[in-house]
């Protein structure tokens, strides 16, 4: 076990020794020196990272997500935020399939899973498997639309004969 020295050894100019830590040399400037971090103290005495000019520590991870068709036997591969909903992924599944989002039904390990959801926190990470399948609602809906202008095609007959 390596022993942290106190956030005042941290900012000591390069001047002073480097004496102490382990084997002489002070490990806390090393890893700060390699990894170019720069700490601030809080008033509580906390030790944190400085943040960034832009106030963003770090960039959000990107995942890759397999997302597969019920019966189609399609698969798509999704580059999307970790930090995103299931709504955002249904949007960028949108162009891909021509489905619209509110056509869509995203299930991901057994469960439909609502546009609010973020993936992070359902648990989705890199090349997992969600699965999309078409609203059972909106699949009648156009099969009745469907029959209904094939009805509507159908020439009339004349119940009367001249």
């Amino acid at each position: 076990m390596v022993k942290i020295p106190s956030p005042r050894r941290l900012f000591r100019s390069r001047s002073k020794s480097t004496a102490g830590g382990i084997g002489g040399v002070d490990m806390c400037a090393m890893v700060a020196e390699h990894e170019r971090i720069e700490w601030e103290v809080r008033p509580g005495g906390m030790l944190v990272h400085k943040p960034d000019d832009d106030g963003c520590d770090d960039a959000v991870e990107a995942i890759l997500v397999k997302v597969s068709a019920g019966c189609g036997g399609w698969q798509h591969d999704v580059s999307v935020d970790a930090t995103a909903t299931f709504g955002d992924l249904k949007v960028l599944l949108s162009l891909a399939t021509g489905l619209w989002p509110r056509e869509q039904r995203l299930l991901y390990r057994g469960r439909e899973r609502d546009d609010g959801d973020h993936l992070h926190m359902a648990g989705v990470q890199d090349k997992d498997k969600v699965l999309l399948l078409e609203d059972p609602a909106v699949t009648e809906r156009k099969l009745r639309s469907t029959s209904l202008a094939q009805l509507m095609g159908v020439p009339c007959h004349s119940f009367i004969q001249v």
